[in-house]
């Protein structure tokens, strides 16, 4: 049971996580800085990386 809670909150944090990082990608700053010389900011990868490493930990943990 407990491993079914820690999966649970780890699939959230993942997608808090990944959106969190979309949200910068997809940012304002983001977007002429990937125009003007093409670099894609850190946290953006962070997170979305991040999130979807929780996410597949969560899963298999809730299995």
């Amino acid at each position: 049971m407990n491993k079914k809670i820690i999966g649970i909150v780890l699939i959230i944090i993942g997608v808090a996580l990944v959106a969190w990082g979309y949200n910068i990608y997809d940012s304002a700053g983001s977007q002429v800085s990937r125009a003007l010389s093409g670099d894609t900011p850190i946290e953006a990868w962070a997170g979305l990386v991040g999130g979807a490493i929780c996410i597949i930990i969560g899963i298999f943990r809730v299995k």
